[in-house]
């Protein structure tokens, strides 16, 4: 055994001890968590991503062992040292170096049980010697960013240890160290982050590209007739406004008479508060006549103020263009980023947008109101699921609602999936008789034997879409969705880990849109034909006309996956 006083005279020598040696354990299970992140998830991960996300659980793992060894030695429990400690090392690097290459062995059959259904195109032969070399950097650069912040706790330590006893300096030592070393990551390192993905969203959303030009028809958004300039749109509002379909682009597909869609858009810059865009845009919904269509949608976009067009023309389409939506923009920044920073910014529009609508909505006579329904995808889902009172509507509730891809933190969505009947899957919730909510990821969940109630709510998700169904707990226990039966595009050969499958899932939302289109986060025109259909109930339409319209939107579809490519 190692003398233990020379270890650990002073708490300066004992953290330089513990710190700054290479620990046999910490590789060994450095190399298990690292095993464990080349395992499937629900996304298919590149080399570049599969590399960092290894890398990243191998230092977890390690420094998991060091904090283990810390305390061992904080505790004055005996180490293993000289000759018989280098062995160990030896022989522990052995084990870990045949761990990780076993593994990255399988890594490629792995990647490949989730690109297989999902129609992707297999992994190369040499996706493990890829993974391994960005692995190695990753770890690297984090293990040497560890050792500075252990050198950094190391010192702060010896300060404390001057005045308090020695395993008091070293507990107050690792707490007071940690606040710091936080602080400096989320005030500095991450705001920074935050301040620049803002600046850059910004620019972006000022941009007009030359080939789109502001619409001359009086009826939508933008016009020189409109309340709204087209330069306070945004980006992603030209976009939407420009993309309407023409009547006659609607009946070459569903025949018979079609209307011009009504579409009110509010950006950013329109206004400086969410209650002010809010009624700028009810006064613009209310200009182009949009409370006169048969169908209203309070349309919720996701952080960079996108609305989804797999959701808007199949409704549009449905209706044969009887339908008006009204949306404004609440942030420049993706939806990950503005969950992530500024989540009630989302929750505070999607409230004042529904208020506004929803009040003048009541101004109406009973028989010249729209049905009024609401959507939203991503953050968006969430906006608008939180925009609701039941206590304002409970008498005069609107028709219904379709929300697509709910992010984890929804807390309607978290409450009916815990409410499920127990025989029913989570990523395929059934409620009771399903007579107002229904789950569906487009082919399944929304055949029921019990008709509708008066309210209709179809929720649309995919059970590969780690937008929906990461899981904070995930790092210390399975989540539900795991247990049998799985999701349709779920590789059967997806397992649980503790902590890994956290980190696993994180990486899954970050490449969540990198999939074909009707996977993970990507949602698929079709499967909006048969939710659209279940809340809005349009007439007219007989199995011919709906397999003519699913045919033009897997067209569109396969066009845009095309163009993108």
């Amino acid at each position: 055994m190692q003398n233990r006083t020379a270890a650990t005279a002073d708490p300066l020598t004992l953290v330089r001890f513990v710190a700054g040696r290479i620990s046999g354990v910490g590789l060994v299970l450095g190399a298990l968590f690292m095993a464990a992140s080349l395992t499937p998830s629900l996304i298919p991960r590149g080399e570049g991503v599969q590399g960092a996300l290894a890398g990243v659980c191998f230092a977890a793992g390690y420094g998991v062992a060091v904090l283990l060894r810390w305390i061992w030695v904080t505790l004055d429990l005996p180490l293993i040292g000289g000759r018989t400690g280098r062995r160990l090392l030896g022989a522990s690097a052995l084990i870990a170096a045949l761990i990780v290459g076993w593994f990255l062995w399988r890594a490629t059959d792995w990647q490949n049980s989730i690109r297989a259904p999902m129609g992707m195109p297999l992994a190369p032969p040499e996706l493990p010697l890829m993974i391994g070399a960005m692995a190695l950097a990753v770890a690297t650069v984090l293990l040497t960013l560890g050792k500075l912040a252990a050198l950094f706790v190391s010192r702060l330590i010896a300060r404390i240890a001057q005045v308090v006893p020695r395993r008091a300096a070293h507990l107050l030592g690792l707490i007071v160290g940690g606040v710091l070393l936080w602080s400096l990551a989320n005030g500095v390192l991450f705001s920074g982050f935050i301040r620049t993905a803002d600046n850059s969203a910004r620019a972006l959303d000022a941009v007009i590209p030359p080939d789109i030009q502001p619409p001359a028809d009086p009826l939508r958004t933008g016009s020189p007739a409109s309340l709204v300039a087209w330069e306070d749109l945004g980006r992603e509002g030209r976009n939407y406004i420009a993309s309407a379909p023409t009547p006659d682009q609607i009946a070459a597909v569903t025949g018979g008479a079609t209307m011009q869609p009504l579409r009110a858009y509010v950006g950013l810059n329109a206004a400086d508060t969410a209650e002010d865009r809010a009624a700028l845009a009810v006064a613009e919904l209310d200009r182009i006549g949009g409370f006169g269509r048969s169908i209203l949608v309070v349309a919720m976009p996701t952080g960079t103020g996108w609305l989804d067009p797999a959701a808007m023309l199949t409704l549009e389409y449905l209706h044969r263009g009887d339908v008006a939506t009204v949306a404004i923009q609440y942030s420049y920044l993706q939806s990950w980023i503005s969950l992530l920073v500024e989540p009630e910014y989302s929750a505070e529009a999607g409230r004042a947008l529904f208020s506004a609508v929803y009040r003048h909505w009541l101004t109406l006579p009973d028989s010249d109101r729209p049905d009024l329904y609401l959507y939203g995808l991503s953050l968006g889902a969430y906006s608008s699921q939180q925009s609701l009172r039941l206590s304002e509507m409970i008498d005069q509730p609107f028709a219904g609602a379709l929300w697509v891809g709910p992010p984890f933190v929804s807390p309607l969505w978290q409450t009916l999936t815990q409410e499920r009947d127990p025989a029913s899957p989570a990523w395929l919730p059934r409620l009771d008789r399903g007579q107002t909510v229904r789950f569906t990821n487009g082919r399944q969940g929304l055949s029921v034997q019990d008709v509708w109630g008066g309210v209709r709510i179809v929720y649309l998700q995919y059970a590969s879409d780690p937008i929906v169904f990461f899981d904070t707990g995930s790092a210390w226990r399975p989540p539900a969705w795991m247990s049998p039966p799985r999701g349709p595009d779920v590789s059967p050969e997806l397992r649980w880990y503790p902590i890994v499958s956290f980190l696993q899932l994180a990486f899954d939302m970050a490449v969540s849109l990198h999939v074909p289109m009707g996977h993970g986060h990507l949602y698929a025109y079709e499967d909006h034909i048969a939710p659209w259909m279940a809340v809005t109930q349009p007439p007219g339409w007989d199995a011919a006309g709906l397999d003519r319209l699913r045919r033009h939107f897997s067209d569109m579809q396969a066009r845009a996956m095309a163009a993108a490519d």
